[in-house]
């Protein structure tokens, strides 16, 4: 384009202000501490919660032995009861009376043993519910940090949302009325030029790029129409001429 009013120009300049304030809030919205610290807590509670599969399959695995060896127990015990009963009640001839006596002593070794077998693998589960009990207080302890950093993350977007409503109202405002034009060109700019359309010309310096424009191509700026839209010829961005 080839003219705007100098005063849309000059207004343009504080919509690339605002543009830059929302640009800055967003940045702020995705860098927030509590998201970092989320990913974090995220991280201990997967891991937390493979242990926690893995303890509570062990500690089931061990209920389970622990099942079998009180039954195998019982049922050494209720043989042991009734071979004394019928040893007891002296119905059984001398042979049979030597027999059961004989399989009584077999039936309180495999007992003894198997009661040995009983403790060991209760002592296991034990120690292994212990483990699953310190887990699950770990996890519930980090399900607590998750909340308050979730809050805390809620609240910043909360602030910061807030902060870029008022913005984008403000924005609206300063843009409303502004040469369409004009406007087309900055979006279009803003679009390739990473958030910055238009940028001030003071002194012989572009406050987009940073850089001095030489003699030539300043003279030449100078020289147009205080209408005329001019273009940075480093950056190219749009450049609002001030007079101070």
């Amino acid at each position: 384009m080839s003219s705007a009013p100098a005063a849309d120009q000059r207004r343009l300049l504080d919509v690339q202000e605002l543009d830059t304030r929302l640009a800055q809030l967003a940045h702020k919205r995705r860098s927030l501490p509590a998201l970092a610290r989320l990913v974090e807590l995220d991280s201990r509670l997967a891991d937390l919660e493979t242990a926690l599969v893995t303890s509570r399959t062990a500690a089931s695995d061990l209920r389970t032995e622990v099942a079998k060896a009180e039954a195998d127990v019982d049922q050494v015990r209720s043989r042991a009861t009734r071979d004394q009963q019928r040893l007891d009640g002296g119905q059984v001839g001398a042979k049979d009376a030597q027999a059961l006596t004989s399989e009584l002593a077999s039936l309180a070794a495999r007992q003894s043993h198997l009661e040995d077998v009983e403790l060991e693998v209760m002592e296991r589960l034990e120690a292994h519910e212990a483990v699953l009990r310190d887990l699950e207080q770990a996890r519930a302890a980090l399900v607590e940090d998750r909340d308050r950093v979730v809050a805390e993350r809620d609240a910043g977007y909360a602030e910061v949302d807030a902060e870029a409503a008022r913005v984008r109202a403000e924005r609206e405002r300063t843009a409303d009325g502004l040469d369409g034009a004009l406007v087309a060109l900055y979006e279009r700019l803003r679009g390739q030029l990473g958030g910055s359309g238009a940028a001030a010309l003071r002194g012989n310096r572009c406050e987009g790029c940073r850089l001095e424009l030489n003699p030539l191509d300043l003279e030449a700026i100078r020289a147009r129409p205080v209408d005329a839209v001019v273009r940075c010829e480093e950056c190219g961005r749009i450049l609002v001429r001030l007079t101070d």
